[in-house]
């Protein structure tokens, strides 16, 4: 009777979630701290608001490090950051003939989402101009979605891009008001909800997510989910935590694969209608249990992260085809 009584638990947050409800704080301490024999059905009832949304189909995006390293700001997970002692290749922003080639690589590994990403605390004149000289024969050549993510972005930077074509923009808020002090110093997270307006305003679609296993608290994770709620992020990808050697959070591991789909399931339940994205450190913490997070989620990055290796496209594919999905193509 006791299993019978929690399924119907999770039965009741997905009817929650449905009517567009929100869970409370309490319920999602539930979902986060139940015991792992009732994760499937935890799955089920996260599926139940995903297949409302998405039926089976599952979205794929794919990043180009457009510019890498040599970034000013602190962040501690962040092999990039300037307090990084991390080896990482460093180099200028690409010329529009390279961005350009990554787009029909995108094409060619049936993305729909296409995300040009720079590192540094925001782009210059300059850097906007070339992103945007890319963006627009991208756009004049492709049905590719573009997301861009450059760091913190003004009012009129974010015009710009809205005119080249750029469909959304990320910048993520990794985690909530109360922890972010603990992961960097050099921007406050009031910057990052400041951006995500001037994208907003500019009519671009907003892309914002976190990450997940920094040291924060189920309240920390509750509260991200609710405040990307609030922003109203129509794509919202979930990181997990790859601890990288050099960064301030290199010896971090705290996470495994049964955590990481209830917190899928979480986002899913406080998020119903959002694009959901598994993203990156997928493969090292959700490992052998990587297709079961698509019953919570609808959305893939495919091929390798910024500074980090990715699963091979062709594994992902037959990843989503094995499930009896589908891919969602442009």
């Amino acid at each position: 009777m006791e299993r019978q009584s929690e399924t119907i638990v999770w039965e009741t947050l997905a009817e929650k979630a449905l009517q567009g409800e929100l869970l409370t704080l309490e319920e999602a301490s539930h979902v986060l701290t139940a015991p792992d024999e009732e994760l499937l059905h935890i799955l089920q009832a996260a599926y139940k608001v995903r297949k409302h949304y998405y039926s089976n189909k599952v979205k794929l995006n794919m990043i180009m490090n457009a510019k890498s390293g040599n970034c000013s700001e602190d962040c501690g997970y962040c092999s990039q950051s300037s307090k990084s002692s991390a080896e990482v290749e460093s180099y200028k922003l690409l010329d529009k003939d390279l961005i350009v080639k990554g787009a029909y690589e995108a094409m060619e590994r049936k993305v729909g989402t296409y995300c040009i990403v720079a590192s540094g605390r925001g782009p210059t004149n300059r850097e906007i101009d070339q992103v945007i000289e890319a963006v627009k024969e991208i756009k004049n050549t492709t049905p590719l979605k573009i997301c861009t993510c450059l760091g913190i972005l003004s009012d009129d930077k974010a015009k710009k891009l809205k005119e080249a074509g750029v469909d959304r923009y990320n910048h993520n808020l990794n985690t909530s008001e109360a922890h972010h002090i603990n992961i960097t110093t050099t921007h406050t997270y009031s910057d990052r909800i400041e951006t995500l307006e001037n994208i907003k305003r500019a009519g671009i679609s907003p892309c914002s997510g976190c990450i997940i296993g920094m040291g924060e608290t189920h309240a920390d994770i509750y509260n991200t989910a609710v405040e990307l709620r609030n922003i109203d992020a129509d794509s919202i990808p979930v990181n997990f935590l790859h601890p990288i050697e050099g960064t301030k959070l290199e010896s971090l591991n705290e996470l495994n694969p049964r955590f990481c789909l209830k917190v899928l399931a979480l986002f899913r339940f406080i998020n119903p209608s959002k694009e959901i994205r598994i993203s990156g450190g997928r493969e090292v913490n959700l490992r052998s249990l990587q297709v079961l997070g698509l019953y919570a989620a609808n959305s893939l990055f495919v091929g390798d992260y910024l500074t980090t290796d990715g699963q091979e496209f062709h594994s992902d594919h037959q990843m989503i085809e094995d499930l009896g999905f589908e891919i969602e193509e442009c």
